[in-house]
Formats: C-alpha cells, structure tokens, sequence
C-alpha cells in the first residue's frame, strides 16, 4: 500500500468513524427524543447496580457473594428489559451499535495515523556485527520452537543461548565480555528487564522478541504480538529508540510493579493453576485489611495512604486503564505511572464504575519516584515485578532512568494499540476533515 492510498483508508476510517458517533447521537436524541433520556438512566443505575453487585462478590464471602453475583448478571438483563417494555430496544440497540462500529474504526484510524507517522524515514541502526539473543524455550507455550527462532536468528547471524534454569544475567554479562555488541531475549518480561539492565549497564543496543505470554513491553514498543519471527528483522534493517527502564529496590522493571492486593495474591502457591479461585479466596480479606501488609506510599510529595492496590508503571498507561492493561504511548517521559485504588464498599465501587478517574477512591498521576512503606513492624513486602512474585524489605524504592535503554527495533512494525480514542475525537475529527497533514 503506497503512502497516498494509506492516507486515503485512514480518512474514510476516520470518516466513518465520525459518521458512527454522529449517526448514535442521531438515533439518541433526535430519533428517541426526550425517551432518550430514560435509555440514559436505565443504562446509568444498571451500571451502578452491576458495579455495587460486583463489589459484594468479590469483597464478601457466601449468601452475600452469591447475592452479588446475581446481582451483577441481573442488572443488565433488566436494563435490556425495561427498554424493550419501554419500546426502546430497537433505537438502543442501534445507537449502541453505531457507537461500538464507530468506536472500531475511530481505533483502526488512530492506530494506523500512528503508525504512518511513527514510519518517517530515519537512518537505519548500524548492523551489530557479533548479536547474541538469549532464548527461553518455555516462554509463551513454546513460541521459540513454534516460530522456528533459533534457525531464523542463526540464518540471520547472530549467535542464540538457549535458557535451561541458567541465571540469565549472568549469561547477559558472559556474552558482553565475549565481545557482544548487541543483546537480545525471546522471553517474558521479566526476563526481558534482567538482560535490559546488562545492555544498559554497557550502552548496548537491546533487541525485544515477542515470545512471552502477554509480551506488553513489545506491545508498546509497536512490536508484532503474533508472530515473534518478524522482530528478528530488526536485525538486518532496524532503528533505534531510547527508552526508559524502571528500577523497583534496585531491581529493574520494563512494565510494571504491583503492590497490596494483587502482589498478596500471586504470591500463593496455587495461583498459577487456580488464578480465578485463589483470588476470590483472597480478596475478601485483603479489601477488608484483615491479612496483609498496610501501606503507605510517597510520589513526589503526594502521600497515599492504605492503598488497596498500587501500580506503579515504566511511563504512564494510557489515562483510565485500571488494571495497566492497556498500552503506554510513550516510553521516554521519564516518568513513572502511579495508579492507587481505595474502594471501601459498594458505595465508591458505583462511584468509581460511573465517574472512572474522577472517583475518590481512585487516584492517577505521575512521579520520578515512588517510595512503598509498610507499618510498623513490617520487614518485608510482597511485590509483583512485571508479573513475577518478589518479596523486598522495606522501605522499597521505585525510580525511572530516564533514556537508560537503547532499544533495536525493526523499521516496520504494526504499532502499539490505542487504548482509548474516545479521548483523541479531536485528531479522528481532523483525520476525516484532511486537516491532519
């Protein structure tokens, strides 16, 4: 696809997109009339049912559980019935239809502006004469050998260390004293932060392969997810990002750390095979601080107190993801997310449901440090670092370096998500009209 008709899909996209949302208000207010607002009312109590539903079903334990539950599933099947008792159900079903299509294209557009923008021609990274890319064979259900790496990498000169229980940042610092002039993993993220301090400790370039579970530090650096094979083209035509790199009590993190409930539960024996039922087992106390460490922690001066949950993240995710699930937009800002979360009791799990960050017990921001305390007598700390269990003796210090990593990437890549474009209506506005340049 030339530039020209790349340019010319994004527009209609983009178009289409604006043509969605505009057809939706249409449908609401025009069409609907003032009814419309009785669509808005429904939706908004079953919301805020669900949400008190859900808290009940995670915060409490038998009849009120169940009831919870019940309620959470219930609330949206009476909404859907009290709007086709209304007469109402045809003309919502159409604006929530013409929302979500024009939410889909709204994303494709944006994804892809972002990829034409990011595809400016810059000079190609010098190619590494001697790279070593580290591999874990286990990593992602086998992506290693499912995606043929070892051969595609040799073929493409590099020399590949298979991972078999060896400390890998030891391996990492063997092969930079061998001569390597670039180091890469095929691994998961926490494996991929190990071998990032060693390059970064020796200012060498640092190669991303896809070949983890979630892969989000690949997702974010706008690497292809499905096929690991296509990051080892970084190889032969790459260029070159400078990134940051986190560091949690010296340790460091590409994606994120997570303390309080989270890093209570992950540190259970059975939550690898039983995710679901050992959380549920869990969180009843630890929402209620029955178990578990209490918190305090410090971001640039702003203090929080008795956080349920703490993410603190390399860079900020995109504005509204709670769980850090989404995608950072940048990896250079030099600094670190802050996301804590204090819901006590159904009352601010509605309020948090229909007013997102806005809600009290929700706190968003930015630091260059973070420092996690824990109450008197406390030691030590369960910590969750890019997904792995850590227990780290307290005070513990979270700090960003800024523009620490050099990261190899391949000139063509598919482009991190877009998490949210509700929030970027103004750019699809100007992608449709031509006025994006």
């Amino acid at each position: 696809m030339t530039g020209v008709e790349g340019a010319v899909r994004v527009q209609r996209l983009a178009q289409v997109a604006v043509g969605c949302a505009g057809a939706a208000v249409v449908v609401l207010v025009v069409m609907v009339g003032w009814r419309g607002l009785g669509v808005v009312l429904a939706g908004a109590i079953g919301l805020g049912v669900a949400a008190a539903g859900a808290w009940w079903a995670v915060a409490y334990r038998g009849t009120t559980r169940v009831f919870g539950a019940v309620l959470a599933v219930a609330a949206p099947v009476w909404v859907l019935g009290f709007l086709v008792q209304s007469g109402l159900g045809l003309e919502a079903v159409l604006t929530v239809s013409l929302w979500a299509g024009g939410m889909a294209a709204a994303t494709e557009a944006l994804r892809l502006d972002k990829r034409a923008r990011r595809a400016v021609q810059v000079p190609s990274a010098p190619r590494a004469l001697k790279p070593v890319l580290i591999m874990n064979p286990k990593s992602g259900g086998g992506k290693v050998e499912k995606f043929d790496l070892v051969r595609r990498a040799e073929a493409l000169g590099a020399r590949v260390v298979l991972l078999d229980g060896q400390d890998v940042s030891a391996l990492a610092q063997r092969a930079v004293a061998e001569g390597a002039d670039l180091l890469g993993v095929a691994g998961g993220d926490g494996t991929q932060a190990l071998v990032a301090e060693v390059a970064a400790e020796h200012g060498l370039p640092f190669l991303v392969i896809s070949a983890g579970t979630r892969n989000h530090f690949a997702m974010d650096l706008g690497l292809d997810r499905n096929d690991p094979s296509t990051c080892l083209e970084a190889l032969t035509d790459g260029v070159e990002l400078t990134v940051d790199l986190g560091t949690v009590a010296g340790r460091p993190f590409v994606n994120t750390v997570s303390f309080g409930a989270y890093a209570e539960i992950v540190q259970s024996p059975d939550y690898r095979d039983n995710k679901t039922v050992t959380a549920l087992g869990a969180l009843p106390d630890l929402l209620a601080n029955r178990i578990g460490a209490r918190l305090t922690a410090e971001a640039d001066g702003t203090r929080l107190t008795d956080p349920q949950a703490l993410l603190v993240s390399n860079n900020p995710y995109e504005t509204g993801d709670l769980l850090g699930a989404g995608s950072r937009p940048r990896l250079d800002t030099g600094r670190l997310g802050v996301l804590c979360l204090k819901v006590e009791g159904a009352a601010q799990a509605v309020e948090l449901a229909l007013r997102g960050e806005q809600a009290q017990g929700l706190t968003v921001l930015t630091s260059r440090e973070v420092t996690v305390r824990a109450e008197a007598g406390t030691d030590s700390i369960p910590v969750a670092v890019d997904g792995e269990a850590l227990t780290l003796p307290t005070p513990v210090r979270c700090e960003v370096r800024p523009g620490a990593l050099r990261v190899r990437v391949p000139r063509d890549r598919p482009g991190a998500e877009v998490v949210a474009p509700l929030r970027d209506w103004r750019r699809v506005w100007q992608l449709a009209s031509g006025e994006a340049g």
